[in-house]
């Protein structure tokens, strides 16, 4: 009973002096150590005086030296400072670090002796310096092994008292072992075995008696509660085999998070030990299309550029982007004020040297967004500000009307007016036949952009690039979903068959600089989407990936389609016309418009409804200018069509 309170009260002790330890920063724990070294060199160069004069206090010895030790104390500390011993984190050393203290203590010593040669100069005697050469070998390498010994043990306790995270390591090679070494030392994980295809390594022990086992053996693992979740651990592997393995877990309904990916990894953005969730971009059947550096550069490198909406989703990725291709100078135009100043103070921590200009603004502010563009002879401007939400701006089809449609117009007219090189408009696949307010605002927006592009003389090249769903961006489902998962609740889909395209952001922004780059004036660009996916097949997968089990942890609830809603999205109002650029993934198409001596008097009509708030006329008239909108209305729809006269110029 006694040893047992002993040991809990020692490891009580040790718990105590960690939590003292812990929070220290690296330089303040780089003093302590210092200071102990310090301790430990008076130790020694004690017992070496008490061994040479055989006197248990030789304090007037060693007082008749007392200059010449602390010289020597300085040399000490000069040596090992100089061979990196303070640099290591004790805890994360090997062994290997005994030969830097042997070779410190070494040269220390050798210098103290060759000094004590110096008649006169050092008459301390040499043997006190051997002795204590030797003392010192011994003392700091033991003080250090207990150190290191003591972390560990401490760490071990800590665990063993919050229940770490049981993790398999899938993947038994470089990465999977150097995962390992790095979570050995993580508190809040325990790995307890490796998986891995290839069956030459099945049922061999790697580091610290871990075994491999073969992938079929996960749903016994699992059964046995092995293990809490599966860390994909092969940061090379190829997208199509990566999806596979994701797809095999999927059905177990396992918990399955990943490491970085070699890239982030090569580039040390990250260390190979920061587990995270498996992005959705990962769950989708297509690889993520590689930019054309060239291409990237054209309108952007060395250029004053100019981004509208520079706070949202599409728009900071783009100011991102465009920062990393070394423009001569990048204006930000935003309305919201966190959404600038985020982007903005994000900017000036990664990219110091670069000069940018943050303006607060409304995209129909015509005389104020015209000086900013006069003012810094913007050379290439993207158009990202527009109102995205679907059923918002049905809910609200006048402001949608003003923010996309008249925002477009004056930002075009401004481009013209200031003597922009390039207009590059982001619009959405939900123009094509639109059945939504904000789907046909965005189209009477591309008709602007194509009626100007043909206009004589015209300076401005413009250019329309549209794409389908942004993952993670301010309206995608997959943050929602996520969300609902971790509270446990319900994920809501408005339809089981509903698909859509998708694509991350960094490719969409990307996308939108090579498209403007490629411009020769009115095309409309589109990305080599693949095929659509399934929201209700997305959702069933986020829910496995979390370890859970659709419609037993987590149910699916179909809620119906909302307002202006589609089952399913096009990139083209017509198959026609569709070419191949200089990007293999990129592909461009003419479309139908209005030309501008006919679409100037429907816009006046257009926007002055919604200025009114007429809102039943505004739905008449946006029919009449989009022929192809499907309103829910029946009646506007025919309304519209009797009022119809005018005839829609293709262009040729």
């Amino acid at each position: 009973m006694a040893n047992a309170t002993m040991k809990f009260s020692s490891r009580q002790l040790l718990n105590r002096l960690y939590s003292i330890y812990q929070p220290l920063s690296r330089r303040q724990k780089r003093y302590l150590l210092i200071a102990t070294d310090i301790f430990l060199f008076c130790v020694s160069i004690y017992l070496a005086f008490f061994l040479r004069f055989e006197t248990v206090f030789p304090l007037w010895e060693i007082s008749e030296y007392v200059w010449l030790i602390i010289i020597l104390f300085a040399i000490k500390l000069l040596t090992f400072r100089l061979k990196g011993i303070y640099r290591p984190i004790i805890r994360y050393t090997d062994v290997e670090f005994l030969t830097n203290f042997v070779q410190a203590i070494f040269i220390s010593s050798a210098i103290s002796i060759v000094l004590a040669y110096l008649q006169g100069l050092w008459p301390i005697p040499r043997s006190i310096l051997i002795i204590d050469a030797f003392l010192t070998l011994f003392l700091v390498i033991a003080v250090r092994l207990l150190i290191r010994w003591s972390l560990q043990n401490i760490i071990i306790y800590i665990q063993s008292h919050q229940t770490p995270e049981r993790l398999i390591i899938y993947g038994a090679g470089a990465a999977g072992y150097q995962l390992v070494r790095a979570l050995l030392n993580d508190p809040h994980y325990c790995p307890v075995a490796f998986v891995d295809d290839n069956s030459e390594l099945h049922e061999q022990t790697l580091v610290r008696g871990l075994k491999v086992y073969p992938p079929k053996d996960l749903p016994k693992l699992w059964q046995q509660n092995k293990f809490d979740t599966v860390i994909l651990a092969m940061p090379s592997i190829i997208q199509k085999k990566k999806l596979g393995i994701i797809e095999n877990l999927q059905t177990l309904s396992i918990p399955v998070k990943t490491t970085p990916t070699l890239g982030e990894i090569l580039s040390n953005k990250v260390a190979i030990q920061k587990i995270r969730n498996i992005d959705i971009t990962e769950l989708l059947e297509r690889e993520e299309v590689a930019p054309n550096t060239k291409l990237l550069q054209m309108q952007v490198k060395d250029k004053v550029v100019l981004v509208t909406g520079a706070g949202g989703s599409i728009g900071s990725e783009l100011c991102r982007q465009i920062a990393l291709q070394q423009p001569k100078c990048l204006i930000l135009y935003e309305l919201n004020e966190l959404a600038l100043y985020s982007i903005d103070i994000e900017l000036a921590e990664k990219f110091p040297s670069l000069q940018r200009h943050a303006y607060l603004g409304n995209i129909t502010n015509e005389d104020y967004l015209k000086t900013i563009l006069i003012r810094y002879q913007v050379e290439t401007v993207y158009h990202a500000a527009a109102y995205k939400h679907v059923p918002l701006v049905e809910a609200n089809a006048p402001r949608g009307i003003e923010n996309n449609v008249l925002g477009t117009l004056i930002a075009a007219r401004c481009a013209i007016d200031a003597e922009v090189k390039n207009f590059v408009l982001i619009s959405t696949d939900k123009a094509v036949r639109p059945t939504n307010v904000m789907g046909a605002s965005k189209r009477v927006a591309e008709m602007i952009i194509q009626a100007f592009a043909i206009q004589p003389e015209m300076i401005t090249r413009f250019a329309i690039v549209r794409f389908g769903n942004v993952l993670n961006s301010s309206g995608s489902v997959v943050p929602r979903f996520r969300k609902l998962i971790a509270q446990g609740k319900p994920i809501t889909v408005t339809h089981k068959e509903i698909t859509r395209y998708f694509m991350s952001i960094p490719e969409a922004a990307r996308l939108v600089m090579q498209a403007g780059a490629m411009a020769k004036g009115g095309e409309v660009f589109l990305l080599e989407m693949g095929e659509p996916v399934r929201i209700y097949d997305l959702a069933e997968k986020m829910i496995r990936l979390s370890g859970l089990i659709p419609g037993q942890d987590i149910d699916i609830e179909i809620t119906g389609l909302r307002p202006g809603e589609k089952l399913y999205e096009e990139l083209l109002i017509e198959g026609k016309n569709v070419k191949p650029t200089k990007h293999q993934k990129i592909y461009s198409a003419r479309e139908h418009f209005w030309k501008w001596e006919i679409l100037q008097p429907e816009l006046e009509i257009l926007l002055e409804n919604a200025r009114t708030n007429n809102l039943e006329a505004l739905l008449v008239q946006l029919c009449r200018i989009v022929p192809e909108y499907q309103p829910k209305n029946s009646l506007i729809k025919a309304m519209a069509e009797a009022k119809s006269k005018s005839e829609i110029i293709p262009f040729s």
